[in-house]
């Protein structure tokens, strides 16, 4: 696809976030709105196999260890064709599929089920080592949190990867700057972070996380690193802005998991399709 054809496709795709959360009137609308353009990417660029027609083992993979923005990929789940977009309404509803985090019963393509932050990239870790073991070429990726980032979990598995020389896996980091107890340089500073993942034996790509060619260019060069023979695995940091595409959303942490009333959410959807804030 095009860099335009994606950058409609995540405007799109956001719309489905607002109109989702606010019928539920319950949800993660900043952290969901900040992930979405590398998600859209991922899984209608980058990712192989990824067909609900002809899932095959040597599929690439993907886990959202930050579990609350799965209306994210709710939203991409139904325009690929794995759930109904009318099943979109029943977002956090007594006995859907689609709750407020990922459900890997009800949900087959959802890999893991994730919402106890800091878990998601273990179990990748996991995964990853499994399809290598059963000599598949197969990638695994996983999106994690800043405030996530401050679980210790993460950290053991960013040790643990590079010593497995696990060149399947692929990081990234939606590094929006807040959570929800506030920004994390308050709560608790994570930088230096491309030189902590550097240092632990990883090859670090930043990108700005909402600009569709350099979000392009890392995945690119993430496979490109692992079908040369490169044996570290990768990580991106994806510079984000919570609650993007929304003007009274960006930048905010009251929006981390506060869902829009009918009058804010058709303002939200009206930026959106007019392309909101830019970059």
């Amino acid at each position: 696809m095009l860099p335009q054809e994606l950058s409609t496709l995540a405007g799109e795709l956001r719309v489905s976030i607002l109109e989702m959360i606010t019928g539920a009137q319950s949800g993660h609308p900043g952290g969901s709105l900040s992930a979405i353009d590398v998600l859209t990417v991922l899984w209608f660029q980058e990712m192989r196999g990824v067909d609900p027609d002809n899932l095959r083992p040597e599929r690439d993979r993907f886990i959202l260890s930050k579990g609350h923005a799965v209306p994210a990929l709710y939203a991409i789940l139904a325009k690929k064709g794995f759930i109904p977009a009318e099943e979109l309404k029943t977002l956090r509803r007594l006995g859907s599929r689609l709750q407020g985090h990922p459900d890997r019963v009800r949900l087959p393509i959802v890999e893991a089920s994730t919402g106890s932050l800091g878990q998601g990239l273990s179990v990748a870790q996991g995964l990853a080592l499994g399809l290598r073991l059963q000599g598949l070429a197969s990638r695994v990726y996983c999106m994690i949190g800043d405030g996530e980032s401050q679980e210790g979990q993460i950290w053991e598995a960013a040790l643990s990867a590079p010593k497995f020389r696990l060149s399947n896996l692929c990081v990234i980091q939606d590094n929006n700057q807040g959570q929800i107890d506030g920004f994390t340089k308050d709560v608790m500073p994570l930088e230096p972070i491309p030189d902590k993942w550097r240092s632990f034996g990883w090859h670090v790509i930043e990108i700005n996380g909402h600009d569709i060619p350099q979000i392009t260019a890392a995945f690119a060069e993430a496979r490109r690193l692992q079908e040369s023979g490169n044996d570290k695995p990768v990580f991106i940091l994806a510079q984000t802005v919570k609650g993007k595409g929304v003007s009274f959303m960006e930048g905010k942490i009251e929006w981390h998991g506060a869902a829009p009333k009918k009058e804010e959410a058709l303002r939200a959807v009206d930026e959106v399709l007019r392309g909101g804030r830019k970059s």
